[in-house]
């Protein structure tokens, strides 16, 4: 019989013995620190936006020979975000593609983190797949988004008409100091 596994509790030690698979497609809106980063867009097919990801255990064996459990992650979503050039919304895509090795504390993970390369969490019999989805893809996001070629031209110029009018009407102080010298002679 075959196990069932659940993304929100996941044994993450038997997924990874059972060498299962999970997958899914969620509404953006299902994560809520991901969609908090977010605009409204005003493309409507972006407002439908959607996380398509996958997890895959596996069991590999330590330099010691012992199991451990890994677990490879795909996820991806086009996210709205503000453009920070033209301030419009941008659809930007967004993915991960890693492996997580799991061991048995916090020590151990703290450890291993400054030795090796790949990403080192603590195993559980109730492990947050979801959090770790949201938690991977808030960090790809990018620090400034923008559209390749924005929809609509930048204005070239960043005058603004009430900062020249004022500039113009502001007396010089150099005019009134030559005004008193001229007054003087």
């Amino acid at each position: 019989m075959k196990r069932a596994f659940a993304p929100e509790r996941l044994d993450v030690a038997a997924f990874a013995d059972a060498s299962a698979r999970l997958a899914g497609q969620d509404s953006l809106s299902r994560f809520p620190r991901l969609s908090a980063e977010t605009v409204q867009p005003a493309d409507a097919s972006l407002e439908q936006s959607e996380v398509q990801w996958e997890a895959a255990g596996e069991s590999r064996r330590d330099s010691a020979g012992r199991s451990e459990p890994w677990l490879h992650l795909f996820a991806e979503a086009i996210v709205p975000l503000v453009c920070q050039r033209c301030l419009g919304p941008v659809g930007v895509p967004l993915e991960v593609d890693r492996w997580f090795r799991f061991v048995a504390d916090e020590e151990t993970a703290a450890a291993l983190d400054e030795e090796v390369e790949e990403d080192v969490l603590v195993v559980s019999r109730e492990f947050d797949l979801k959090g770790l989805i949201e938690d991977e893809l808030l960090m790809s996001l990018p620090v400034t988004p923008t559209h390749d070629v924005c929809p609509e031209s930048l204005p070239a110029s960043a005058v603004d008409a009430d900062f020249e009018e004022a500039e113009q009407k502001k007396p010089n102080p150099f005019a009134a100091l030559d005004k008193l010298r001229r007054e003087k002679k």
